[in-house]
């Protein structure tokens, strides 16, 4: 499975970025697929996560300016970024996550740089 992240960039506050994760396979084939980030010495911390129903999940410090979606045909996750801040400066990896029998399987992207800075 590869997953390929792309859409970062450098922006001004209050602007907006989408981004992309595109899936080598079919999404459905995972439980779930998510966005992460990491910023300069800091935890990697979950942003945002949708599951194949549909439903999502978001971090407190993002609902109400960010979106996740999936497009199944395009076996594609996208996180759209409205309102940004300074703070939301970091690497953004997209992941996805298949439970197994005995375990549950990730996969990552190899991230996207987004800075947001005037």
């Amino acid at each position: 499975v590869q997953l390929q992240a792309s859409g970062g960039g450098l922006v001004q506050p209050g602007g907006s970025l989408r981004l992309s994760c595109a899936a080598s396979g079919s999404i459905l084939s995972f439980n779930g697929m998510g966005w992460h980030r990491q910023a300069p010495g800091k935890q990697r911390e979950l942003v945002a996560f949708i599951f194949n129903s549909s439903s999502t999940n978001y971090a407190d410090s993002v609902k109400g300016r960010f979106t996740i979606s999936r497009d199944n045909a395009k076996n594609s996750v996208y996180l759209q970024m409205d309102s940004l801040k300074p703070e939301d400066t970091a690497v953004y990896y997209c992941n996805a996550v298949r439970k197994g029998i005995l375990r549950v399987y990730e996969y990552w992207g190899q991230g996207t740089q987004v800075t947001v800075s005037s």
